[in-house]
């Protein structure tokens, strides 16, 4: 796991220490690589280490967004009453990060000719999703899939965007003044779905032996789960999310 945040400068519970903890204590397996994607100099960095200590790599989830580092309201309105921005963070901190994650791991992931990479997105059948930037940057995301299975059609790696609904993040959690053991609380937040859905979602499409045959494509977590018969953590099964 890679991400900018570790235990002692996190603005937000959730760091990479804290969630390598959380996996371990699931009985899972996993290491914190602090790694701040917005520089091609760490993502480098951070494939070469993975090629030096574990001589491939299998899976490769890009999750990175900058978002949350701009005290911004999205609210819907005109895109040129957003700041510039908003771009920066949206592009520079997510778009070019995830091509350039890929731009450093596919190499490493030929070596293999195996592999499956996701990339998290959102899509509602190609509504706009309410702000000018934010649609762009996610629509840019799912073509990028688009493009990128093209460039695999002679290699046995998988390429795919998967669009969850609304998640309750740490981020979420606190713009509600409330807490995952406390959310039910929250009317607001009773359509919302945890991380581990998704999580679920790709942990499914990893042992689909026929992944491959939705290389380039959308997925969104709700159908998968229908597909593939998970649910979220709490039981629920939480339908595909819809504007």
């Amino acid at each position: 796991m890679s991400g900018r945040s570790l235990r002692d400068n996190a603005a937000l519970p959730g760091s990479i220490d804290q969630t390598v903890e959380e996996i371990l204590k699931n009985g899972g397996k996993a290491y914190a690589c602090r790694c701040d994607h917005t520089s091609d100099e760490d993502t480098q960095a951070l494939i070469e280490r993975i090629r030096k200590e574990q001589g491939r790599l299998h899976i490769l989830v890009n999750n990175v967004w900058g978002l949350h580092d701009l005290e911004v309201n999205l609210q819907p309105k005109p895109f040129w009453e957003y700041p510039l921005n908003m771009w920066d963070a949206m592009f520079q901190s997510g778009v070019r990060a995830h091509i350039a994650t890929n731009h450093y791991a596919i190499p490493l992931m030929l070596e293999s000719d195996s592999g499956l990479i996701v990339h998290t997105t959102f899509r509602d059948q190609d509504k706009y999703l309410g702000t000018f930037y934010y649609d762009l940057a996610k629509n840019t995301t799912n073509r990028l899939v688009f493009g990128l299975a093209h460039d695999f059609k002679n290699a046995k790696i998988t390429v795919v965007a998967v669009s969850p609904g609304w998640m309750r993040t740490e981020l979420v959690l606190k713009n509600f003044n409330t807490d995952e053991d406390h959310w039910k609380e929250v009317e607001a937040l009773e359509h919302t779905e945890s991380p581990y859905y998704i999580g679920r979602a790709v942990t499914a499409l990893a042992g689909d032996e026929n992944v491959q045959l939705k290389n380039g494509t959308v997925l969104q977590v709700g159908d998968l789960a229908q597909e593939y018969g998970f649910t979220d953590i709490d039981g629920r099964f939480i339908p595909p999310f819809r504007i």
